[in-house]
């Protein structure tokens, strides 16, 4: 039951499809219900929440959401909000324009409106008048309002850090989205999320409120796989009726469309004091919060830009105790420890002058080790790079191919019959519940298939601790003209393991991305790969912090298939992979390098063992 409402929570504080419910009035504060006019006349409608028995003037706290705020108050006061309750802050629930009560027209992501137009409006400028409104109707209020929120709550808070309301004082983006086409919700590295990308368009797009696709089949992969080419959906069930969609088919390269959207160009200066969170089992926005510390930490002259992971799924920290994950535990209460010691500190500091002062730099959980660990900068100082190659008969080794081995392993790839992401059945990602935690489900269920090839180091005689970049050099060859690679770290678990004893032998994924071989060269301009060339191609598993502990082994998973996440590559260049038929699909073969001068490897920051 714990597992399954943890589930429920981080749907509701951030994808949820639960539908609006009637509000309830929290007793220790005056509840107030405003349409808020914006400067091109349309209102947004807004819950004020002031407390009855204020001890001195209120901090304002801001969530805006498209997600629909009645019947959020009760669960937001009981968990997310909880620990800042006493430090007094009205809060604040906005339904953003276009979605459930609020007028004008929704616009995914909505690009960053025109500085010389005074009559244009983006969700910066939405939230700047919203700010205006409270400092002026919300009584005894001491000036000062922070952002927060979670998934696309966590981008609006972005967006309005970016252009920041005067009165701005506190921002904390968390699992926010930066580029919808490098590495977050809708594709990674040019890869198409699939089952997330077409279940979320439909639920955002369908009408105001939040729709849930009904699928016919139990088994939402097999559903995917009998639906065929993506040129389907359309024809089949949106009929070009999803302005999202519409706009994946249009633009399937890296193309100004996604480039105006990104907010990687704008991250030039730290506006305010900002508290990046991410989870390292996000299984929507990983890349995003990260992405956002990075950037930011090139301009924190004035030390306002900080960071902290911790072992959770995509919103995992909003509510309850997260001290588990599926079978996974971490030895404490991680959500509870962030929302006490680090949320309601970072905005009582700057919000209310209460408090010891900055937070740390970097709080960093290491999985393995379940514990947490503050760092001055990130990835920390004195990390060094460590490669584990690949060696033939599924080795992997610190030391580097030999000259005289066997030169490449090979599998055979069918669209027909893609490796599936999660053990199937697959059910649908709203309201499914393996979806929260199918990162940390056991690999096994991929290992041993023909085509997935499995390298593994021998039992470890010390600790690895990664602390920072995890990336792979991939030499690969295809027997077709396109072609994908899924490349996925895993940590593999002693047969006699024994706390808990249902992980003995157990295969734990640390990170997994894919590439399309079409932008082996270029996102923009996509080109086929020669049947046959041995290509070098780069895998960014992003940022780590885990402990591989002694007497674990290492595993590194490729294949060319991770279906329904990802979708299906025809392995025949397309000039347009959403236009594509069903004929276009075909099996190829696929080889993997690890020779001296084709060395495949993935290269790790590590850490000196404690």
């Amino acid at each position: 039951m714990r597992r399954l409402a943890s589930a429920l929570f981080a749907l509701l504080v951030t994808t949820a499809t639960l539908y609006a419910q009637q509000p309830k009035t929290d007793t220790r504060f005056e509840r107030t219900e405003a349409m808020i006019p914006m400067r091109d006349g349309k209102k947004l409608f807004t819950t004020v929440h002031v407390p009855k028995a204020p001890k001195g003037p209120v901090a304002i706290v801001l969530l805006r959401t498209p997600y629909g705020i009645d019947g959020r108050t009760e669960r937001l006061f009981r968990d997310y909000f909880k620990e800042m309750i006493d430090d007094g802050y009205a809060f604040v629930l906005q339904d953003i324009r276009g979605r459930f009560k609020s007028e004008g027209t929704f616009v995914m992501t909505r690009p960053a409106r025109d500085p010389q137009d005074p009559k244009a409006v983006d969700e910066a400028s939405d939230t700047s008048d919203t700010i205006d409104w409270l400092l002026k109707e919300v009584k005894n209020n001491n000036g000062r309002v922070g952002m927060l929120g979670i998934s696309y709550p966590g981008w609006l808070a972005a967006v309005a850090m970016l252009d920041p309301h005067p009165a701005l004082k506190a921002v904390s983006p968390q699992a926010s989205p930066v580029d919808m086409f490098l590495g977050d919700d809708f594709h990674h590295n040019g890869a198409f999320r699939l089952s997330y990308g077409f279940e979320y368009v439909a639920m955002m797009e369908t009408d105001k409120s939040n729709f849930s696709f009904k699928f016919d089949k139990h088994d939402t992969y097999e559903w995917y796989l009998k639906l065929g080419a993506l040129s389907n959906v359309n024809r089949l069930h949106f009929k070009h009726t999803l302005p999202t969609w519409n706009d994946f088919v249009a633009h399937p390269n890296y193309d100004a469309f996604w480039k105006t959207q990104s907010l990687e160009p704008r991250l030039t200066k730290v506006t305010v004091p900002t508290l990046n969170v991410a989870g390292w089992y996000d299984q929507e926005d990983f890349r995003g919060p990260l992405k956002i510390y990075e950037l930011l930490e090139k301009h924190d002259t004035k030390n306002q830009n900080f960071l902290v992971v911790g072992p959770w799924n995509h919103g995992g920290w909003g509510g309850g105790r997260a001290d588990k994950l599926g079978r996974i535990p971490f030895d404490s209460a991680t959500g509870a420890h962030f929302r006490k010691e680090i949320q309601a500190p970072f905005f009582a500091h700057y919000l209310k002058d209460i408090g010891k002062g900055a937070p740390p730099e970097a709080r960093m959980f290491q999985t393995g080790a379940n514990k947490w660990e503050t760092y001055d900068s990130w990835p920390p100082k004195g990390v060094v790079s460590r490669k584990l190659h690949f060696h033939p008969k599924g080795k992997l080794s610190f030391d580097p191919p030999a000259e005289g081995a066997a030169e490449a392993d090979e599998y055979v790839s069918d669209p027909a019959n893609p490796v599936p992401y999660r053990p199937r059945p697959v059910r649908p990602t709203y309201p499914g519940p393996e979806w929260p935690e199918w990162m940390v489900q056991d690999q096994r269920f991929a290992h041993g298939r023909p085509d997935v090839l499995s390298y593994e180091t021998e039992a470890l005689a010390e600790n690895v601790i990664v602390a920072g970049s995890m990336k792979v050099k991939l030499f690969g060859s295809t027997s077709g003209t396109d072609c994908d690679w899924i490349v996925r770290l895993i940590d593999v678990y002693p047969d006699d393991y024994t706390k808990p004893a249902d992980l003995a032998g157990s295969q734990l994924l640390i990170a997994g991305e894919p590439v399309r071989a079409r932008f082996r060269k270029s996102l923009e301009k996509p080109e086929p790969v020669k049947p046959g060339a041995v290509e070098e191609y780069t895998i960014d598993l992003n940022w780590g912090h885990h402990r591989f502990r002694k007497g674990h082994k290492i595993m590194v998973q490729v294949s060319s298939t991770w279906f329904p996440v990802i979708d299906r590559n025809p392995q025949k260049f397309v000039p347009n992979i959403f236009e594509a038929v069903d004929s276009d699909f075909q099996k190829a073969t696929q080889r993997v390098y690890h020779t001296p001068k084709f060395a495949s490897h993935i290269a790790l920051d590590v850490l000196k063992a404690k």
